[in-house]
């Protein structure tokens, strides 16, 4: 049971979380419905829509809510910044800064964005709106600190509709590929702390995102498909396949962090490979992986991953930046269930930008009040060290290299990214 102490050490915290952003709304009137607003989205509403949480506010009406997410003048990336500084002051420096995408399932035509697309919220292709997320994440905790709406191109290819949603004229088309980069170059002219990125295969797959996290000398694990192509001056090859001929003792069981039931525990393989004669310094400053993650209870269930790391960090390192991936589903999750995220009746673009960017404030402050009475380590990672084995997987060094194979090695004679 919450007992009272623990109760009011929330309020102030609270209190001093709103009082930090307030400024950000130039009229009393609006500071006060943000207010009411975010302690509606923290408080026990069952759904969170503007009667439900006008009702709880003690408002007649849902008419200031309204204003306040449509008509009144504030600046909602001002807003996110305020986010992002509170989260890395709350969580410390040094997070992975995650990246993906979650869908908002929505009836009708009109709301900005909307369309039939394919979301992992329903498992299928829905009517609903796209986000693109950042969530920054430590050992104390993790919490969404941006935010871009993706607008299909049968949005972006009808100005007038675009209009009606009051979408600015000068926002075109972008990939969620795109958004993810504006995203990442935008967090990192902040200043803020980031050590590493992780995304799913639908980013990772992307050479444009894995050279921009290079650019700006970020680390990285990211998921790839079976068919990621890799290239090198013997010619390319599916990840698939220079896995399939990994010798059984490149195999190691490490946990990549911890689940609902414990350690999640897999059977991993790693190698560096052949530093790029283009791009890299000499001597490198970072080495890139190829990496797989394979399950215990199936093992012809297997994940492929490629990484870019300094020099210094070693595979269990890589398998933990792996395993927190699952940190945004986690944010995702609580930001709907607990602070309305997904419960929004906004239609209109700068509508979305702004309620989603309020509940990113009540999530943080979630994060915040659940860092603060433990900020302990999580364990480190079990490993089993590999034995040597023969070429094309060479040991050296104490890690795994992959030597490419030889020029009658079968090749893929096809482009890669």
């Amino acid at each position: 049971m919450v007992g009272t102490v623990e109760v009011d050490v929330w309020a102030a915290e609270l209190e001093v979380l709103l009082g930090r952003v307030a400024g950000l709304f130039g009229r009393v009137d609006l500071r006060w419905r943000m207010r009411d607003y975010v302690r509606g989205l923290l408080g026990p509403v069952g759904r969170k829509n503007g009667w439900q949480l006008a009702e709880y506010a003690g408002h007649r009406t849902p008419e200031g809510f309204q204003h306040l997410l449509n008509g009144a003048r504030w600046d909602a990336e001002k807003l996110r910044d305020e986010v992002r500084e509170y989260v890395v002051e709350s969580l410390g420096p040094n997070g992975v800064l995650i990246i993906d995408d979650t869908g908002f399932i929505k009836k009708g035509s009109t709301s900005a964005g909307v369309g039939r697309q394919y979301t992992g919220t329903s498992g299928k292709i829905d009517n609903c709106q796209i986000g693109v997320f950042a969530a920054y994440a430590t050992t104390r905790g993790r919490a969404l600190i941006d935010r871009e709406l993706y607008l299909p191109k049968a949005w972006t290819q009808d100005r007038e509709r675009c209009r009606a949603a009051k979408i600015p004229d000068e926002r075109g088309f972008s990939t969620k590929g795109d958004l993810a980069k504006a995203i990442i170059a935008r967090t990192m002219a902040a200043g803020t702390p980031v050590a590493w990125v992780t995304a799913d295969e639908a980013y990772g797959q992307d050479w444009n995102f894995r050279r921009l996290l290079e650019q700006h000398g970020l680390g990285y694990v990211v998921a790839v498909p079976k068919s990621q192509q890799l290239k090198s001056l013997a010619g390319i090859w599916r990840i698939s396949d220079l896995i399939s001929e990994a010798p059984a003792d490149a195999w190691q069981r490490l946990s990549c962090g911890d689940g609902a039931k414990g350690p999640r525990v897999y059977d991993w393989a790693a190698a560096k490979l052949p530093v790029n004669l283009v791009f890299d310094p000499e001597p490198p400053t970072h080495y890139r992986w190829v990496m797989a993650r394979r399950s215990l209870s199936d093992p012809g269930e297997i994940a492929y991953y490629l990484a870019y790391a300094p020099t210094q960090v070693e595979v269990p390192e890589l398998v933990r930046i792996a395993g927190s991936r699952w940190a945004v589903e986690e944010c995702f999750q609580a930001a709907k269930n607990e602070c309305g995220l997904d419960e929004y009746e906004v239609r209109r673009y700068p509508g979305w930008y702004r309620h989603i960017t309020l509940a990113m404030l009540a999530h943080a402050f979630l994060t915040t009040i659940a860092a603060q009475p433990d900020a302990s380590q999580k364990g480190a990672a079990e490993t089993n060290p590999p034995a040597s084995f023969p070429s094309p997987w060479q040991k050296s060094g104490g890690s795994w290299q992959l030597s490419f194979p030889p020029p009658d090695h079968p090749a893929i004679p096809t482009p890669t990214h």
